[in-house]
């Protein structure tokens, strides 16, 4: 029967093609902080540093769910850990449009959205990937990290305009549209824990058993006692700082207070996601080709120096040009430091120490959020907070050259 299975289209592309439309619809949810960030400013009177710590609550937590997530992913699987999540979401979002005081603000999308989204992050997705493929596995999770790509490149432009032209409520509820008539069916219908609950072995795993080990008791005490659990975790931590928190919430407002339109602006987010589902599609192909540590590096350091050049874009011309190089490298770190936990840790823990790394990464991108909020409050404007950011990146490319795997790691 295997045989037979084998000759048509092996079910974790289907795997692959729900988990990338969750994350797809997904990021459009994230993006929209940085879009209706100055409406919310307008409506309520409420200041930058207000509305920035609360998507600081929101990236936090949704770093900090996501280990516990990733833990009960691997022991009861992600589905069902998925479907409720999104509900949450959709609640979260929908609820949002009636707020009228901050703490509502920090209740709903800081705390509610914040949580719920990590079902729908890179933990599901890493924990689903590194099951059902042994063979282009860096590929796989390449696609995923453009998925966040690409919903940014299709929503941010439409987002914009629907903020612009019909308010920040039509904006949440078309994305919370999304998430329930779409992406809720999909996972119900087709997404499926691990290959064998299809009588299947994962793809390219010809010969090796179809069963995942059971997660091992305890597995982040193991990890956190190996030195490349930290490097991973830093780096990663460095990577947040960098880009969404950073990004996602104040590069709309700093190119507006720089002189360019909005919509100027949403194109150039949606340019960096058209140029990031190229670089991250051939991160997860370098992955595969060449490992994971030296292409890893390259991204922090050219996410280093682009950074630190940014205060200094004028132009149209010279922000499209900014968005193509930063765009490449935005998500490309995903697929490495996902392997590289997998190779390390075991895909049978991936979840939860995954999940813990990802944790690192919205730390960082907490601290960008609100410290990018709170440094423009002082002086301004966003100079330093880009400028330390790129020296940032420059210290994760350390951190990731000294990352080892070796006979003595404690995965394959």
């Amino acid at each position: 029967m295997e045989n037979n299975k084998q000759t048509r289209i092996h079910y974790a592309w289907t795997v692959l093609a729900v988990t990338f439309a969750c994350l797809f619809v997904a990021s459009a949810l994230r993006s929209i902080p940085g879009i209706i960030i100055l409406s919310l400013e307008h409506e309520f009177n409420w200041s930058r540093e207000t509305i920035s710590g609360a998507i600081s609550v929101n990236l936090f937590l949704f770093g900090l769910s996501g280990p516990f997530l990733g833990r009960l992913m691997d022991m009861y699987g992600a589905k069902t850990i998925t479907l409720f999540m999104i509900c949450l979401v959709i609640l979260g979002a929908v609820g949002s449009t009636f707020m009228q005081q901050p703490w509502q603000l920090y209740l709903l999308w800081g705390v509610v959205i914040g949580a719920g989204s990590g079902g729908t992050s890179m933990v599901m997705g890493s924990a689903l990937i590194n099951r059902w493929f042994h063979k282009r596995r860096g590929l796989a999770l390449g696609f995923l990290g453009a998925a966040f790509s690409s919903g940014q490149l299709i929503f941010t432009p439409i987002l914009m305009n629907l903020n612009i032209h019909e308010g920040w409520r039509v904006t949440t509820l078309a994305i919370a549209s999304l998430l329930g008539l779409v992406v809720l069916p999909l996972v119900t219908w087709l997404m499926v824990d691990n290959p064998g609950k299809k009588n299947l072995r994962a793809y390219g795993a010809n010969g090796i058993s179809n069963d995942v080990p059971p997660p091992d008791p305890g597995p982040m005490r193991v990890a956190m006692a190996n030195p490349q659990f930290w490097l991973l975790a830093f780096s990663f931590g460095i990577c947040g700082f960098t880009t969404s928190g950073l990004f996602q919430t104040h590069l709309i407002p700093h190119g507006i207070e720089h002189g360019f339109h909005e919509m100027t602006m949403a194109t150039s987010l949606g340019l960096m996601g058209a140029t990031d589902i190229f670089g991250t599609i051939l991160s997860g192909w370098l992955c595969d080709r060449f490992g994971k540590r030296w292409p890893l590096a390259m991204y922090y350091t050219l996410r280093g120096v682009s950074l630190m050049l940014l205060p200094y874009v004028e132009s149209t011309e010279q922000l499209m040009v900014f968005s193509v190089v930063y765009g490449l490298n935005w998500l490309s770190t995903v697929p490495a430091t996902s392997a590289l936990t997998a190779d390390l840790f075991g895909k049978q823990n991936v979840g939860v120490v995954f999940g813990w790394i990802c944790f690192a990464h919205q730390i960082g991108a907490a601290l960008a959020s609100y410290g990018a909020g709170y440094l423009h409050g002082l002086a301004g404007n966003y100079t330093m907070s880009f400028i330390s950011a790129g020296l940032f990146a420059l210290v994760a490319t350390g951190l990731v050259v000294n990352i080892r795997i070796d006979a003595n790691s404690i995965a394959k």
